[in-house]
């Protein structure tokens, strides 16, 4: 596979929904970008908060931006303040470098797109990403 289609971010999104449910989380808000960085599927939870969309785009753009997955980006905006906050000024304000934010890569290791997650706390957000990364082994 070269590509990420619909159904793959939609499998990617729903996968992520149910593992939330299961879990307890907090309502989830779900981004899926393709490699050029457009939105390709999104789901929000019933009382998800008002922001949240905005900050599942920003953890996949992110990612996307910078070729790791979240939680690296968040290590390196921690000992790199300065070029995190160029990043940030030169992106518009779009990249969240928090965990939450994964990576889609296919079978030959190329990155296809990226998955943003929000809703529940940062100390909890791995949990979503790795059912994430679970979800996108099964279907790629």
């Amino acid at each position: 596979m070269s590509e990420l289609t619909l159904a793959h971010a939609t499998t990617i999104v729903d996968s992520a929904i149910a593992h939330g449910r299961s879990a307890n989380f907090r309502p989830l808000t779900i981004a899926v970008l393709d490699a050029g960085g457009h939105l390709v599927a999104f789901k929000r939870e019933d009382t998800s908060g008002i922001l949240r969309p905005q900050i599942a785009f920003g953890k996949a753009w992110g990612v996307l931006g910078m070729g790791v997955g979240g939680r690296e980006l968040a290590k390196r905006a921690e000992s790199h303040p300065s070029f995190f906050a160029a990043l940030s000024d030169a992106s518009g304000g779009r990249i969240f470098p928090v965990p939450g934010g994964v990576l889609i890569k296919n079978s030959a290791g190329t990155i296809i797109g990226a998955v943003g997650i929000s809703g529940d706390p940062i100390e909890t957000d791995w949990v979503p990403d790795h059912a994430v990364c679970l979800s996108v082994q099964n279907i790629l």
